[in-house]
């Protein structure tokens, strides 16, 4: 029986197989920036504002706050569960956008409630050809301080384990690829630096993973350079033209890459300053970056984003046919299918929690009004597997229906190659009657390649991921992750937001071992769920049958389309930030599969085939067997996004006791299906409700739920703890007036995210001094 390094492998970004598989690294840097702030109680009051229309309350908001030039995004809406107005504004200076100038105002009846801002306060820049305070190399420098951190003094052996990560990372991410990006700007020095193509070419030197692909990069540079094109078209930002440059023949990328220029700011002690760059969208095998590269020197990465985490408004004057026009207005629909999935159904965790049953064909009526096997003939994508009726005179209908893994939320299938098609890979076909039950025998391909078993089961495989994926979709639907906000599906109904974008769901990905990931660009763009085989048993176990581990890539989706708005996939990219969006997976799954008997859990551990997981501690209230604290990112190895993660996580798991000890625990997270009017039964799941307020779950797993998600879209982007903390904090007031307050503080406090908690020198890689609070706010400390 084989182990695995899990909890050191998982935590840092470069990802390397055990065998011949593709290697992944995954590039995630960039500044904090001192002036950012999230304001819970704003100075700016109602009587400044003489209307209850929220853009009318933002503008004029905004224009006693700021006197700086913005637009606001055409993602900003209004939820539907809360009433609360999302408002997403993006700064311009001189008419360039400050790609990560933000301000996003949370508003309801007529007040603005709260606001994140990462405004740029300073004058306009005199020149482009400043060199920013913050980019790869010292990024890199911050890295390799974490580094020594870990080899030096007396330590126990896994941090000795860590610290071979952390140089195996040091070298993959830094060292090597900067000295090439240095030996081709040696030899290539005279070239025109504000070419587009130059700065697509030095970062993909930087980023790819492959040493002989870069040796090639490096060795041809202009040759590489010459083959290139350069396109360019015009999009409208609010109400101004830009010019986007779309760049064909990048090696390593799988799509043409588009570049324009925007303004970034970088730190200067608790200040910032601008500087121009290229914003470059590249698409690789196993990526999707939003890199930030100098216009000046397109050899200095300033920020990136890798997009993928280790996790429309009809046009004008058209029309909605009569179902879409029942479905926009809220109406449920009777659509009862048959068909089956014999699957470890919801709430069983992997092949050790149960066994499997046959399931009836279900969906939540809300969110999946047509089923899971239903598409709209106008959003399939071309190509695709054959429907019912293809081939004879229904060939002309509205809606197509699928027999095989291909729906409207998600489409599931094989991708054993690990390439980037995937429309005509393999998935089963269960007939008209869609009877998706597909044999399971591990031990029936003992005599062959253990890497080859799961194969034999490949049709189970796929149905589980398609079953579980959709549970996601529709459970994280009724809580509020809908069109409007960003969710992932091919056809919205005319329910708002951009549609053609389910996930596309890879099982038994061959591009890799031990791992899985989900790639999350902005909204109308579809999400990537790669799930790998784990080669840490005999035979290899599928990551697919580990609903723990899928939920927590898919919550990789929810979480950045929330944070920051649908339409910026760049909040949630490296330190606290980027930890918590690792850490949310982590509480969902681990809240998904609770009972109401208390139990610990672990996470990954049935296919990482050990007790305690892939992380340091199980999720457990005991400080005995999980002593994480805010403190804890302190330690040596805490520097990765996974390992700040299971800190956010276990915080989340303490405070959603709390909730259960005072409120109580519903037996299904799911809310009850809607009446033919659209209108929701209260029943056992929702407090009575009060006229002209939004429903409230009554139980403390299922309230728990909605607050932690309802805060994602109220936090701003790049949030910290103390922001996701106090958004939660804040989403319990607009839901039950406040009645949470001291337990929400409580349980946050007994893990040293009280009032008194602080952060001295943080650094963009989650580093600084953090010093536990254990303190409640004043109204609290009567009941300590």
């Amino acid at each position: 029986m084989k182990s695995i390094r899990s909890a050191a492998l998982l935590s840092i970004a470069f990802l390397a197989s055990a065998t011949a598989h593709s290697t992944r690294k995954s590039l995630n840097f960039g500044p904090r920036h001192p002036t950012a702030r999230y304001v819970t109680e704003p100075q700016v009051t109602s009587t400044l504002m003489a209307s209850n229309d929220p853009y009318d309350v933002a503008k004029s908001f905004l224009s006693a706050y700021t006197t700086s030039d913005y637009y606001i995004r055409e993602d900003s809406y209004t939820d539907r569960n809360t009433g609360v107005t999302h408002i997403h504004v993006r700064q311009k200076v001189d008419g360039l956008e400050v790609a990560d100038g933000d301000i996003n105002l949370n508003i309801r009846d007529g007040r603005v409630l709260s606001y994140g801002d990462s405004f740029y306060r300073g004058a306009s820049p005199a020149s482009f050809d400043k060199q920013p305070s913050t980019s790869h190399a010292t990024h890199c420098a911050d890295l390799a301080g974490e580094k020594m951190g870990l080899s030096g003094g007396d330590r126990q052996m896994v941090f000795a384990e860590l610290s071979n990560a952390a140089d195996e990372l040091y070298t993959h991410n830094c060292a090597r690829p900067l000295a090439a990006v240095q030996e081709a700007l040696t030899a290539n020095a005279n070239g025109d630096s504000h070419d587009p193509r130059r700065a697509a070419l030095y970062f993909m030197i930087a980023a790819h993973a492959d040493s002989a692909t870069v040796d090639d990069l490096t060795r041809d540079f202009d040759q590489h350079l010459n083959r290139m094109t350069v396109a360019h078209e015009t999009h409208f930002v609010g109400k101004d033209a830009h010019s986007t440059a779309v760049i064909s023949g990048l090696p390593g990328s799988v799509n043409p890459v588009k570049a324009r220029v925007v303004y970034v700011q970088s730190p200067t002690e608790n200040e910032t300053e601008l500087h121009a760059v290229w914003r470059l969208e590249v698409e690789m095998q196993d990526n999707w970056y939003e890199a930030y590269v100098s216009a000046s020197d397109p050899s200095t990465i300033v920020s990136v984003v890798d997009w993928a985490s280790d996790s429309p408004v009809p046009h004008p004057g058209s029309k909605l046919n009569a179902l879409e026009a029942k479905l926009a207005a809220g109406h449920a629909v009777s659509e009862d299918k048959p068909g089956s999935y014999k699957v470890w159904k919801w709430g069983l965790n992997d092949p050790e929690s149960g066994d499997r049953s046959v399931e009836e064909a279900w969906h939540d009526k809300l969110a999946s009004p047509l089923g899971w096997h239903t598409i709209s003939k106008k959003n399939n994508p071309h190509g695709s597997p054959d429907w019912l009726g293809k081939h004879d005179k229904h060939s002309d209908d509205t809606y197509l229906n699928f027999t095989t893994t291909w729906g409207n939320n998600v489409f599931a299938h094989e991708n054993w190659e690990g390439r980037n098609n995937w429309i005509n890979n393999y998935r089963p076909d269960a007939g008209a009657g869609l009877k998706f039950e597909f044999q399971y025998d591990p031990k029936k391909g003992v005599d062959e390649s253990p890497a080859e078993t799961p194969k034999d089961y490949i049709d189970l495989s796929v149905t589980q991921l398609f079953y579980t994926s959709n549970m996601v979709h529709d459970l994280y639907y009724r809580y509020g992750f809908d069109e409007l906000s960003g969710n992932f599906q091919q056809d919205n109904y005319g329910r708002g937001g951009k549609e053609g974008d389910a996930v596309i769901a890879n099982s038994q990905d061959g591009s890799g071992y031990n791992n899985a990931n989900f790639m999350t660009p902005p909204d109308g763009q579809n999400g990537r769920c790669r799930m790998y085989v784990w080669n840490t048993a005999s035979p290899y176990r599928d990551g697919d049958l580990e609903a723990g581990i899928v939920i927590h890539e898919l919550t990789h989706g929810l979480s950045t389309r929330l944070t920051g708005g649908p339409a910026n996939s760049g909040c949630l990219g490296w330190g606290e930030s980027g930890g918590m969006g690792e850490g949310w997976g982590d509480f969902l799954a681990t809240t998904i599969r609770s009972t109401k008997d208390y139990q610990d859990f672990a996470m990954g551990s049935w296919a990482a085939n050990q007790v305690k997981g892939i992380r340091n501690y199980v999720y457990s209230t005991n400080m005995t067997v999980n002593p994480s604290t805010y403190k804890t990112l302190d330690k040596p190895g805490y520097w990765g996004v996974h390992a700040i993660g299971e800190v956010w996580a276990e915080i989340l798991w303490v405070v959603s006791q709390r909730m259960i000890e005072k409120h109580g625990y519903s037996e299904t997270l799911f809310p009850p299906q809607p009446l033919e009017d659209g209108t929701v039964p209260i029943g056992d799941f929702y407090r009575p409700q009060v006229m002209g307020k939004p429903l409230v779950p009554k139980h403390g797993n299922t309230l728990m739920v909605q607050l932690v998600i309802s805060a994602m879209k109220l936090q701003p982007c790049r949030p910290s703890f103390f922001d996701a903390r106090d958004a939660i904090i804040e989403a319990d007031e607009l839901l039950t007036g406040g009645e949470n307050f001291c337990e929400l503080w409580a349980g946050f406090s007994s893990r040293g995210l009280g009032t008194d908690a602080a952060l001295r020198g943080g650094t963009p890689w989650g580093g600084g001094v953090h010093t536990d609070g254990f303190k409640l706010p004043a109204k609290c400390k009567s009941d300590e």
